[in-house]
């Protein structure tokens, strides 16, 4: 990728890893689908991380802005979904 994935230098390295393999995760969505379960999967693990509303928020519009992938549509997706089920933006 061209870009920085928008992380916090708060985070240990272990979750700043899981929180970019829940970008990657989305940018699978876009590109060849993924799983809807190892979407959710990543995705829970990146709330522990962010539990914040606003800061989920923030961290997923810079990185919409920065990718062009919009992590919120693709949770939003996932959840409509049943186990099983590929997410494919």
């Amino acid at each position: 990728m061209d870009f920085s994935y928008p992380i916090s230098y708060d985070w240990t390295t272990d979750e700043i890893v899981d929180v970019i393999a829940f970008y990657e995760a989305v940018e699978q969505a876009y590109d060849k689908g993924i799983e809807r379960d190892q979407l959710m999967s990543v995705y829970r693990r990146f709330k522990e991380i962010v539990p914040g509303k606003a800061e989920e928020r923030n961290l997923a519009n810079e990185y919409e802005e920065l990718s062009g992938f919009s992590a919120y549509q693709t949770i939003k997706k996932a959840k409509s979904l049943e186990s099983g089920d590929k997410v494919k933006m």
